[in-house]
């Protein structure tokens, strides 16, 4: 719950800068690939495998590959959000959920 409300205060924030929002995209399971969605919100990491919609929902960006999700888009549904990002992946990287929203939130539109 801690975790969605900081996710719920980032979009507002973000809208309230006038961040501007786009539509996102999803990587493949296999790393390969970008697929459309109809997602719109920002990405909150630079790898872009975790975006924040203008609802404030949560989602990690990456999907089956496959001629369908190629052909019509991809559907990722929302995810719960975690308090630490990263924790137990296996680059041994890991930063908390406020930091890595607060990172977005001060580059602003400068996000790459």
């Amino acid at each position: 719950a801690e975790a969605a409300e900081l996710v719920a205060r980032f979009a507002a924030e973000a809208l309230r800068r006038g961040l501007r929002a786009g539509r996102l995209t999803a990587t493949g399971h296999d790393g390969r690939g970008r697929y459309r969605t109809r997602i719109t919100g920002w990405y909150v990491d630079r790898a872009h495998s975790r975006a924040v919609d203008t609802d404030g929902r949560f989602y990690l960006l990456t999907v089956p590959p496959g001629l369908r999700t190629r052909l019509l888009g991809a559907d990722p549904p929302p995810s719960p959000p975690p308090l630490v990002v990263g924790r137990g992946g296996r680059d041994g990287e890991s930063v908390p959920l406020a930091t890595l929203l607060s990172r977005r939130l001060d580059a602003g539109d400068d996000w790459r």
